[in-house]
């Protein structure tokens, strides 16, 4: 039985630089949110209130994050920021 394409594209191993990198511009609330180690359901309720720690668009019913504002939040969390 062969693979849907969109099972054959979810990866489970570590996100890096590199990969969040791939992602292009943007990238979903729930995407994010498994890069900075939180559930979907805290991250939706944080969109929802205004209290993402990133940049983030709402268009139409959909929330999207922007990557370097993720990779900007990931560093200054390295360098012992605001978590």
């Amino acid at each position: 039985m062969a693979l849907s394409t969109t099972k054959a594209r979810r990866y489970s191993g570590p996100w890096t630089r590199e990969r969040i990198k791939a992602l292009g511009m943007t990238c979903g609330v729930e995407t994010a949110a498994e890069i900075i180690g939180i559930g979907r359901t805290l991250a939706y309720r944080m969109a929802r209130e205004n209290e993402w720690p990133t940049p983030i668009r709402k268009i139409g019913g959909r929330y999207l994050i922007t990557v370097q504002g993720l990779l900007d939040y990931l560093d200054e969390t390295e360098r012992g920021g605001q978590a």
